[in-house]
């Protein structure tokens, strides 16, 4: 898409502390965010938290196996009511302050001393509800509330619904979580999944895969992006059978902190989620295929997926490299703007997706 091709950008999307108030109400506010795994929360009254960007929000699995979510906030006087991360079997939530109770979703069913209290103020108090929705084995939320966000479906969109699809993250296992404090905009962790311009510096990868990534497919698909990463070692299968999801990397992003990288035998999901302007938790996901352990061709694939992984979390401790580097140029008077190449198309747009939510109010 040529609008989206060589172009020089602000620094300000990454730095301006109004900017990313704008974007917690226009953006982060208003779209799906990755907020657990389905095995996370398997049975009624189980539940986890998310934590991001000045809200807090439980989702908790009910009797019919639906999931509610709400905001982790107590309508008496603020405090969180669920201090624990993740839990399991709960029937009812207490808020620790005064001790008022609500039921698994976030309804108000309990006031100590109800009698000194108006009673209009009370009826029909509850924790503000979140959409909340499940698609491949992942738990999605949705601050803007049941009544008012899109479809799930049609946020990720029929084309990476399908291709994503393929690879049946619904039968996976979650094998780790690696957690990172990072110093910098969530955009900018965003950014080194939409291009690979970096990984011959970065991740010190040699010619001839230099020049086979070159060869990286690159697709648009309204809000959300995907790309086909050939690999080295098996390059001319592709080239004779494009079945990109068996010889390629195939990478997908949906907007707006949402990344899959998905190697044919295992899934990684990156998911960087704000917490300030310049202050982002960034969380890797490793997802596998499940199997018995005693069976040897099980044995075999969990050894080579487990070495990958591991050379996996080398690279991205790479990435995290330069995050600290950004972090020491953040403020500098020498740093004013990002002169983008045509191979960038996929960071501009992306960019050009936040200034336009923002613009129309989301």
């Amino acid at each position: 898409m040529p609008e989206y091709g060589a172009s020089t950008m602000s620094r300000d999307v990454y730095t301006d502390p109004v900017r990313f108030e704008l974007e917690r109400e226009r953006v982060l506010g208003r779209s799906w965010i990755l907020a657990g795994r389905r095995e996370q929360v398997p049975n009624p009254g189980d539940w986890i938290t998310f934590e991001g960007h000045g809200e807090t929000v439980v989702i908790s699995r009910q009797p019919d196996g639906s999931l509610s979510a709400f905001h982790n906030v107590c309508q008496h006087r603020g405090p969180a009511l669920v201090g624990e991360l993740t839990g399991c079997g709960a029937r009812r939530f207490t808020c620790p302050y005064h001790g008022w109770v609500y039921d698994t979703t976030g309804k108000l069913v309990g006031v100590p001393e109800r009698e000194d209290f108006d009673e209009s103020h009370l009826a029909g108090v509850r924790a503000p509800a979140v959409a909340v929705d499940e698609w491949g084995g992942w738990v999605w939320i949705n601050l803007d509330g049941p009544e008012r966000a899109p479809a799930l479906l049609d946020w990720i969109g029929p084309e990476i619904a399908a291709d994503l699809g393929r690879f049946d993250m619904e039968g996976m296992v979650l094998h780790e979580i690696v957690e990172y404090d990072v110093p910098v905009s969530y955009k900018a962790i965003v950014d080194g999944f939409n291009e690979v311009y970096h990984v011959t510096q970065l991740h010190h990868v040699g010619a001839e895969a230099s020049k086979t990534f070159r060869q990286t497919s690159f697709h648009i698909v309204g809000q959300n992006y995907m790309c086909f990463v050939p690999r080295t070692d098996t390059l001319d299968r592709l080239a004779e059978n494009w079945d990109h999801h068996k010889y390629a990397i195939c990478h997908y992003v949906v907007f707006p902190n949402t990344v899959f990288n998905c190697n044919p035998p295992h899934i990684q999901v990156f998911n960087p989620i704000p917490i300030d302007v310049d202050r982002t938790k960034f969380l890797c996901w490793e997802i596998i295929y499940p199997g018995d352990h005693d069976d040897p061709e099980y044995a075999k694939y969990l050894k080579s997926t487990m070495a990958h992984w591991e050379a996996l979390k080398v690279v991205v401790g790479e990435d995290i490299s330069i995050y600290d580097q950004l972090a020491r140029t953040k403020r500098s008077s020498g740093y004013t703007r990002h002169i983008l190449s045509e191979r960038e198309c996929k960071l501009a747009h992306y960019h050009a997706q936040m200034d336009e939510r923002i613009k129309d109010g989301g």
